[in-house]
């Protein structure tokens, strides 16, 4: 029988919205094994083993990791139906600055892609700016403002609505990554395909088409 405990990274979106049922599946699947999961954005190290397996948004570089695209990620402008009540449906990405913005605060990617499309970051007036994903997600919920999250998190709510489907966001790929020399291990390689297979199918529930999500109209 496989027994043992495995250790698993994963970002705060992935691991708080996608894991956890899936967890509790391979909890049947393989009742004696442990899973110890590492909740960070930062990127673990597996060449120090800080874990066995990472779920991560980046293929890493080295040589000695063996990593398999399962799926993508794909994110998305939303808010929450009480904000767009109460503050209108931006139409157009220049709208943007006319609302609250929920975004990274060490990460500034949102600026910089507001400077992309010609319109200066100063522009931008923030709700909340925090690098915890969860508490991004949090506020979003609680009506905020807009922030940028990922389909699958958007679905686990229907209060949440798109918004803005013509900007183009980036598609996040998603690599299952082990260190080489632990797949011969029987426990490791059952939790790796396990989740291979299952995490996989999850992220293919994302809607293929952007528009059919729910979007939100002028209000």
């Amino acid at each position: 029988s496989v027994q043992g405990s495995v250790r698993l990274s994963a970002s705060q979106p992935v691991a708080f919205h996608l894991l956890p049922p899936i967890l509790a599946r391979m909890r049947q699947a393989l009742p004696q094994v442990t899973v110890e999961l590492v909740v960070s954005n930062s990127v673990s190290n597996l060449l120090l083993r800080e874990a066995d397996i990472a779920l991560r948004m980046v293929r890493p570089e080295q040589g000695s990791l063996v990593a398999r695209q399962i799926g993508q990620v794909r994110l998305r402008a939303c808010a929450s139906k009480d904000y767009l009540q109460r503050r209108g449906t931006p139409q157009v990405p220049e709208n943007l600055a006319e609302h609250d913005l929920i975004a990274g605060d060490t990460n500034t990617e949102i600026q910089q892609g507001f400077q992309a499309m010609g319109y200066p970051a100063s522009a931008l007036h923030f709700g909340l700016r925090t690098d915890d994903m969860n508490v991004q997600w949090a506020a979003v919920r609680a009506g905020l403002g807009i922030g940028f999250m990922s389909e699958h998190q958007m679905q686990s709510d229907d209060r949440i609505t798109a918004v803005l489907p013509m900007l183009n966001l980036p598609t996040l790929p998603v690599w299952l990554t082990v260190h080489r020399e632990l797949r011969t291990s029987a426990r490791i390689r059952a939790v790796y395909d396990f989740l291979a297979d299952e995490v996989g199918q999850a992220l293919q529930k994302q809607p293929a088409n952007p528009n059919s999500l729910n979007e939100s109209g002028p209000l």
